[in-house]
This record gives structure tokens, sequence and C-alpha cells, in this order.
């Protein structure tokens, strides 16, 4: 376009942008929350356990009292099946898997690992982020102290190029972040190769961990959903049982705010973590996974669950990437990713305009995740990723927020043009 021609676009832009402000809209798309109907998909929960149920485990032990510190048998079970890790490597834990993600850098910082010195001891450490990835996983190692690494982000997973050179060449990197399948937000799922490559890692810090978040493993969206290969099984092949740590919720499967995390691990990991939730808890809350066992009854209950969410959601997904295709289409401004699974849409804008995008939306009433979430430190280098978060507004209301995300996209676009 000329410039002449771009300044009419503008300011049609503009004015399309004025009438939305007027309507005065309240719309929330800041994070991946499931909404009311999916959580309502799980209130016969509520119901499964009463004060005429058996409320004994498996092993004739009473779920009311004290005991069982790492859980319930028949839930380290279904966990199993979720995490591919034996049933024996695992722990389950309260509602939370951040907080169990949390527990375990706290743990390495105080008590550390493989016999090594506490993280906290060594000095300056560093953690790899790959990127765009989870706020929440980032803010854990800089709430911390770590400085954090940024790893680009392939179609195939992270960049194991960069990701082999830091973790060889340098003993202060103790970790990386990973959320394997449908990733955070980009909704890629890693390759073959990239998890072998995992497995196959020779870390100059013999404390060096992989934290695999595996957040979304049952959360399809296609009748063809991508298949993660199982690095448990591959670190076991390449003798390496002690790099990954393994978490997983049923979070987005029950109750965001009362379901039930699980952590897998080697032995010797194992050993040191439990140890250390030895000193926090006598045990979790077993009635909670009581609830679950007798809701879900087995792996595929837990996959007809995951069935009926999906029939929720699937259309806001489609919803999103239709509203981008119509609008945006062709028009050179922006690309998104079109996952198969998860809980996001990622979009790039034009260089140097995803906070402009971000405040033209809030300022007309709907709220995204913050430009720059997306990488550590809040701070994304080019300025032009943003997290589209489609699961809680109702269709409705996600077109008309959609409808304003298209126009500012390309407001904000016309301007840095106009004004490079």
């Amino acid at each position: 376009m000329s410039e002449k021609e771009l300044s009419q676009v503008r300011a049609d832009l503009q004015e399309r942008y004025n009438r939305f402000k007027a309507k005065g809209l309240k719309l929330n798309m800041a994070r991946g929350k499931p909404e009311t109907e999916q959580l309502k998909l799980s209130m016969g929960m509520l119901d499964a356990l009463n004060s005429a149920s058996d409320l004994y485990a498996s092993t004739g032990e009473d779920c009311r009292n004290y005991g069982m510190p790492y859980g319930l048998p028949e839930m380290r079970e279904l966990f199993s099946k979720l995490m591919g890790v034996e049933a024996s490597n695992i722990i389950a834990g309260g509602n939370s898997s951040l907080n169990m993600m949390f527990d375990t850098v706290s743990c390495a910082m105080t008590h550390g690992f493989s016999g090594c010195q506490p993280w906290g001891k060594q000095g300056p450490v560093k953690f790899l982020c790959p990127s765009p990835g989870y706020d929440r996983h980032f803010a854990i190692t800089e709430y911390f102290g770590f400085e954090l690494l940024t790893v680009p982000m392939l179609p195939t997973g992270p960049d194991m190029d960069v990701v082999e050179k830091l973790v060889s060449n340098d003993e202060t990197v103790k970790g990386v972040w990973c959320v394997p399948k449908y990733s955070n937000p980009e909704g890629i799922t890693y390759s073959d190769e990239t998890v072998r490559r995992f497995a196959a890692l020779k870390p100059a810090a013999k404390d060096f961990r992989i934290f695999w978040d595996n957040a979304y493993c049952v959360h399809d969206l296609t009748d063809t959903p991508d298949q993660l290969l199982n690095l448990w099984l591959e670190c076991k092949k390449a003798g390496n049982e002690d790099l990954p740590i393994f978490f997983v919720s049923t979070s987005k499967i029950s109750f965001p705010g009362a379901g039930v995390a699980a952590l897998g691990a080697s032995d010797s990991n194992l050993a040191v973590l439990k140890e250390y939730f030895s000193y926090q808890t006598i045990g979790p809350d077993k009635l909670n996974q009581l609830r679950h066992l007798y809701f879900f009854k087995n792996y595929d209950g837990v996959m007809e669950q995951m069935k009926k969410h999906r029939r929720l959601i699937a259309p806001k997904f489609k919803a999103v990437i239709d509203k981008l295709e119509s609008e945006l289409g062709g028009k050179g401004v922006a690309r998104w990713t079109h996952p198969n699974g998860g809980y996001f849409i990622s979009v790039d804008v034009l260089n140097g305009c995803a906070k402009r995008v971000v405040s033209l939306c809030k300022e007309a009433g709907v709220t995204l995740t913050g430009a720059g979430a997306t990488f550590p430190y809040g701070k994304d280098p080019n300025d032009s990723n943003i997290r589209v978060a489609p699961t809680y507004p109702p269709v409705a209301e996600l077109q008309v927020a959609m409808d304003l995300f298209c126009i500012c996209v390309q407001l904000a676009a016309a301007e840095k043009l106009l004004n490079p």
C-alpha cells in the first residue's frame, strides 16, 4: 500500500475500533480457565462419596486418617496410565502440579540431587526456558534467583541444538522447563527426535533435571490427536533415568481448584523428594483422591470425560481460528497456530506491535494475557507474541472479542508501518 492508502486504512480501522470501545465490553481471555459448563461435567464427583461410602483403600487403610504419604495405590495406577511411568515411581499428592514443581525446585535448592551440593549453595545457576512458554514455570525459577535462558521453540519443540550446547558445556545450567504435548501457548507436541534427544542429553551438571510438565496429555481436540513419545522409556533405554521429573494433574479434567496432582521420577530422585515431602505432610487429601477414583473408575472413564470437554471447547477453538483466517488471512500482519489440543492459540503479530494490541484491546474492554508473558522476565524480544485463551468465554462473546482483536492487530500494524 502507498502511504495514502495505509492512512485511509488506519482511519477506517480507528473508526471501527471506536465503535467497539463505545459498547463498554467486559470480556476476559487472559487465562486458560475451563468454562462453567466444563465444571458441571464433574459435579457428579461431589455425590460419588458420602457417609455411606467405603472409605478404605485397597491396602485396608482408612482414607479418613493419616497415612499413605504417596497417595492411594489406585490413584497412582491411574496416573501411571496418564504419565507413562510405573505406579511405584509416582507420588499422588494434593490439588496442584504447580505446587509440586515449586516444591521440587525448592528441594533441589536446599538439599540437591545426585549427591551434589544444593543448587542454592553452588553460586549462580541457570535454567532453560523454551519460549514462547508458560509464564508460571518461568516465575518459579525467577523467584529462586535463577538466570533464565531463552531457548527458541521450533515446530518440533525446543531447539535441541541450543539445548544440547548449553547443557553439555555449562555445569551451572540445572534444568529445563517442558510442556511436551500441546505446549503452552503454541500447542506444539515434541517430535520423536526431540524426545529422544532429551533422553540422550549428556549434561555437564550431574544434577541437571528435565521438568516434564505433561499438563495436556489427554486434552485432544481432534479425531487425529498428536502422539508423544514416552520420555520415561527413552531415558531408560539411554541409561538416563535420573534426568526427567514428570508432572501432571486432573486440574482441567475434573475441578481446577480441587483436582489431584502427581509427580513421577526415578528411584534416586524419589528418595530425595520423599524425604523432603515427609516434613511437609503426613499424607495428602485421600478422600479427594477416592472421590476421583469413584467418579472416573479408570483410565477409560477419564478419556470419556475428555470427550465431553472436547465437545464444549473445540467449537471455541474453531471460532477463533475462523475469525483469524477471515479477518487477518493473507494480510501479512499476523500468523497463528492450529493446535490439535491443549488450551491456547498463539498469535504472532508484527514485531513491535504485541503490547500495542493488548493495550488497545484492554481499552476497549477485552483483557488478554499480557504481552511478553510467554517469555522469561516477561520480555518478548520481538514484542510480537500474544497468547489467546479461548476456553472460558461463551462462543458468542468469543466472536465479539475476536472481532475486536483482529481490528486491533490491523490498527497496530498500520500505526507501526506509518511510524516505523
